[in-house]
């Protein structure tokens, strides 16, 4: 395997087919990522009575519940969510058609004012997963035992783009590395998270 940022090394295929299968069989709750996916789907098509907002808040409530300890999820919290998801509308659009391989420059330009609003609002972990969920094949997921793992570890909110971007031009390597045929009909960057999160979150591989 081959050094990428301190001392992480870069997955191999059959790396993120291990740790797939620790993930599959020690973590319940992907079974939530799996229903905030298709929400969010169904919700920008406008297919259900739910709210984008309230599609998020799916993953928001299981995957980021630790944010939330000492903080309200209420109506003026959707509002905010709402907003975010208002202002960057058009941003937000473009880019879910996006893929980590395949954007330009200028496209990961834009993730630096996206994500600083977001994590205001969200956190730094709660902005990445939001945004995750958005343009699930652009933005990478992380968490602060992970941002820390690739040598990013997490300041205050507000202070986490510029880190979100290189590691967000990380997980750009890796999946160049990988290619497309690693794990057919996979998503690259949910694979690498769930590679990411047995290893230096949960430390189950």
């Amino acid at each position: 395997m081959e050094m990428t940022s301190g001392s992480v090394t870069a997955p191999t295929a059959k790396d993120l087919a291990t740790a797939r299968q620790r993930f599959e069989a020690n973590e319940p709750r992907d079974l939530f990522y799996r229903a905030a996916t298709e929400l969010v789907d169904l919700a920008l098509a406008r297919k259900t009575s739910l709210s984008v907002a309230e599609a998020l808040a799916v993953l928001l409530q299981t995957w980021n519940a630790s944010f939330y300890r000492y903080r309200r999820f209420d109506s003026q919290h959707f509002a905010d969510i709402d907003a975010l998801l208002t202002r960057h509308a058009g941003t937000l659009r473009d880019l879910r058609a996006k893929t980590i391989r395949s954007a330009t420059q200028t496209d990961l330009g834009l993730v630096l004012a996206v994500f600083g609003d977001f994590e205001m609002t969200l956190g730094p972990v709660g902005a990445a997963k939001c945004l995750h969920l958005l343009a699930p094949r652009l933005f990478p997921l992380w968490d602060r035992a992970i941002a820390a793992a690739y040598g990013l570890a997490l300041g205050r909110a507000g202070t986490n783009a510029v880190r979100y971007r290189r590691f967000l031009e990380i997980a750009r390597r890796q999946c160049h590395r990988l290619g497309e045929t690693s794990l057919p009909g996979s998503n690259l960057l949910k694979a690498l998270d769930e590679y990411n999160y047995c290893r230096f979150t949960k430390r189950w591989i």
